[in-house]
């Protein structure tokens, strides 16, 4: 089964929650998990992955907090979850580090690097503004 990490998933939760609070203040870890019910000690530790990553920037002092340090809609959903969990593969033979026992016979390298690459394609169109956004759309992206 795909599936994105917790971190992975609370990276695009306070993402999100930034953008949608970047023209009021910053946000603490403890607001941001506090509002959805997420270990303070996890959202801290990944608000300081997505810092490292240049995604929000730290401002420290008494009104301090995390802000995202690009527009919400220069950040893309794959940008988050690179962040936190390195690159998105569906299995490691779509890389060239991925070679295993079956690679001289295998009839799915091909197929699974191009739906790799789709899933990439995707995840790299969806921006922080679009996920932010309150819309009656049934998706934010065309699959074809």
């Amino acid at each position: 089964m795909f599936k994105l990490s917790k971190k992975a998933d609370y990276g695009l939760i306070a993402v999100k929650h930034l953008a949608l609070h970047r023209d009021q203040h910053a946000c603490s870890a403890n607001e941001i998990a506090e509002e959805y019910g997420i270990s303070i000690t996890l959202m801290a530790k990944v608000l300081q992955k997505l810092a490292r990553y240049g995604l929000v920037g730290a401002k420290h002092g008494s009104s301090g907090g995390y802000q995202l340090a690009k527009e919400p809609s220069k950040i893309s959903a794959l940008d988050v979850i690179n962040a936190i969990d390195g690159p998105v593969l569906i299995t490691s033979c779509v890389t060239s580090h991925g070679a295993c026992d079956a690679t001289d016979r295998c009839t799915v390298r091909e197929p699974l690097r191009k739906v790799n690459e789709s899933i990439l394609s995707v995840l790299g169109t969806v921006t922080i503004a679009q996920m932010s956004e309150e819309t009656h759309e049934p998706a934010l992206v065309e699959l074809r």
